[in-house]
């Protein structure tokens, strides 16, 4: 199973990424797939999560309004769309796939917001 992201970079504040999580071992329509992030000297946590039948999606208040997740299942695919960035959310993001108590992770993709 592997994860790999792509799509950070550094980006102006009010600017937009999209992120990719290209997924290979695993099909992203069948687990539970979120993005999490990690700010200099914070914990993990997480930006956006879609279920496996697509039939939910959750944001926390931080990124609600801001963010979209979505998933490509031919592409086997999974994206974050991020706008009206803020400095605040210069993190490292993370893909994560889950299902029945097994994890994985991508090795994530720097976001700098900052002019």
């Amino acid at each position: 199973v592997q994860l790999v992201e792509s799509g950070g970079g550094l980006v102006q504040p009010g600017g937009s990424l999209r992120l990719s999580c290209a997924a290979s071992g695993l099909a992203v329509s069948s687990y539970a797939m979120r993005w999490y992030r990690q700010g200099p000297g914070l914990e993990r946590e997480l930006a956006a999560t879609i279920t496996s039948d697509g039939g939910s999606i959750n944001y926390p208040d931080s990124v609600k309004g801001r963010f979209t997740i979505s998933r490509d299942n031919a592409k086997n695919t999974l994206y974050l769309q991020m706008n009206s960035l803020k400095p605040e959310d210069t993190a490292v993001y993370y893909c994560n796939a889950q299902k029945w108590g097994l994890s994985y992770w991508g090795r994530g993709t720097q976001v700098t917001v900052s002019s």
